[in-house]
């Protein structure tokens, strides 16, 4: 599993808009390689941000 799916993963499984950071935290992966997953995730249009600097998957 690589890091786009781990991040998505954790996005899905906290039931609510996380931010960089608080991802990183739960996953143990780098924050700057969490940055980079969210990113790709984005342009994928896999995520959105429901506010500010939060994330969370579509639906």
């Amino acid at each position: 599993m690589d890091v786009t799916e781990i991040v998505l993963k954790a996005m899905a499984e906290a039931g609510k808009p996380l931010k960089g950071g608080e991802i990183a935290t739960l996953t143990g992966i780098d924050k700057k390689e969490v940055d980079k997953a969210i990113k790709t995730l984005r342009k994928e249009e896999k995520i959105y941000s429901p506010k500010n600097c939060y994330y969370e998957p579509k639906k």
